[in-house]
């Protein structure tokens, strides 16, 4: 297991560092720059920003410049000024203390530096990070909460009761939740519960009451899929031969499903969850838009139409950072689900 790890760690770094170079080369082949306006600014000025954030250098510099910052963490003595052009996400102290002396200078160890916001000359990619992030991620994970106590429980009802009123009625359900697109159900949503009843605050975040609706939408596309996926899961688990013989062994039902059926009907289930969570807790312009959610969905589409490029490739190598490291416990979990993978 330990081997395993090793490996898919080396092979995520191979992979950010792949989605980096076609992220970077790629954004500096669209029209324009990050410093075109409608109303064009000096030739001079520009050329002076472009110094300042070292665009006038060959891209190739650019690239291995940019990647050297977030990579290789640094050691440095003495605290250092705030700065746009080196903020670092990780500044953990490794010597000193407030009161240092030349003799025991405060000594840092600093690492990522994602580099400075073209849009917001005062925040950095890392300022987005630390302020939008984790409201994102705290609404990606009720989300997916959500999506799996609702979605699973469905399609398990739905396989173990085939064709019959209840299948029917969870397959409507889950129906309903892959037909109906968040930009549908949120002002659905809020009409509802929070004009038309007001039980629910229709936007808004930082208490649960907050969180319901936004949750709710978010996650009933994907509790809609986890429910169709469980379903056909469970259905073609049922067929096994294992299962017969597990039944002609005289084991009660529920051992039967509990013990055999349901672990081996997860793994489809399992596999989806990995990108999903990814996709989930990185941010959601749509969802966050309706309900005034101040997170990093809105990043992902400013940060193009700004031509932001530090932010571009901020929010897509976080994106990738999340979907290699879920798929990598996804992998894991394989093991426990079923014995018979082993990694080596």
């Amino acid at each position: 297991m330990g081997t395993f790890i090793v490996r898919r760690v080396l092979w995520m770094l191979l992979v950010i560092v792949v989605v980096s170079g076609i992220t970077f080369f790629l954004m500096h082949q669209v029209p324009g720059g990050p410093f075109s306006r409608e109303r064009r600014l000096p030739d001079h000025i520009i050329r002076n920003l472009e110094r300042k954030y070292h665009l006038d250098r060959p891209i190739l510099e650019q690239y291995l410049s940019y990647m050297f910052d977030i990579l290789i963490p640094r050691v440095t003595a003495g605290e250092t000024g705030r700065s746009t052009m080196s903020d670092y996400l990780f500044n953990i102290q490794l010597r000193g203390d407030d009161k240092a002396t030349d003799e025991n200078e405060e000594i840092f160890l600093r690492w990522m530096n994602f580099g400075p916001s073209y849009a917001s000359r005062t925040r950095t990619v890392n300022d987005i990070f630390r302020e939008q992030l984790p409201v994102s991620f705290q609404l990606g994970v009720m989300a997916l909460l959500f999506a799996i106590a609702l979605g699973v429980p469905l399609g398990i009802l739905a396989g173990l009761n085939r064709n019959t009123p209840i299948d029917y009625v969870s397959m409507a359900v889950a129906i309903a939740g892959v037909s109906v697109p968040t930009i549908v159900l949120g002002p659905i949503l809020i009409w509802l519960f929070g004009v038309q009843l007001r039980v629910l605050p229709p936007t808004g975040w930082g208490t649960v009451e907050q969180a319901v609706l936004p949750v709710i939408a978010l996650g009933a596309a994907s509790s809609a899929l986890l429910a169709r996926l469980t379903r056909a899961s469970l259905l073609q688990v049922m067929h096994e031969d294992y299962i017969t013989t597990a039944r002609a062994k005289g084991l009660a039902e529920r051992m039967v499903i509990g013990l055999h059926a349901f672990k081996n009907a997860l793994i489809p289930v399992t596999t989806v969850l990995g990108p999903m969570f990814a996709a989930l807790v990185t941010g959601t312009f749509v969802t966050e838009t309706i309900f005034g959610i101040p997170g990093m969905g809105r990043y992902f589409i400013t940060s193009v139409t700004n031509r932001d490029y530090p932010v571009i490739m901020g929010t897509i190598l976080l994106y990738a950072v999340f979907l290699v490291f879920s798929n990598m416990l996804v992998d894991i979990t394989y093991a426990w689900l079923d014995p018979r993978i082993r990694f080596s």
